[in-house]
């Protein structure tokens, strides 16, 4: 998750020539994924053992909440904020990829 959030930063770091709002938005395309992953780890993996039912319905319900998250930081983005749709996408996909790359060299 670390590298996620360094990789957010960067991308909005690599917007900010375009200006504050693109880099905002890339920013909190970043931000987005990296909240969905913590709401992800946190409610996964954050108990005691228990039966395998339990565990698989924990994930499935994590997942959901991850997407809830995800999609309520990019509404709030793109209709509250009015931030520029492309770098917001650019950011939560390069995030996204980020996550794909860390978790390839770990392997």
């Amino acid at each position: 998750m670390l590298i996620q959030l360094l990789v957010a930063a960067a991308i909005a770091l690599m917007f900010l020539p375009q200006g504050m709002l693109s880099a905002l938005a890339a920013g909190m395309g970043g931000v987005a994924v990296v909240l969905g992953s913590l709401v992800l780890a946190l409610r996964s993996f954050g108990r005691a053992p228990m039966s395998a039912n339990a565990a698989l319905l924990r994930m499935l319900v994590a997942m959901a909440l991850k997407w809830i998250v995800f999609l309520a930081v990019l509404y709030v983005a793109l209709v509250r904020f009015a931030l520029p749709p492309v770098p917001l996408l650019v950011g939560a996909v390069v995030t996204t990829l980020s996550f794909l790359f860390a978790a390839r060299l770990k392997a």
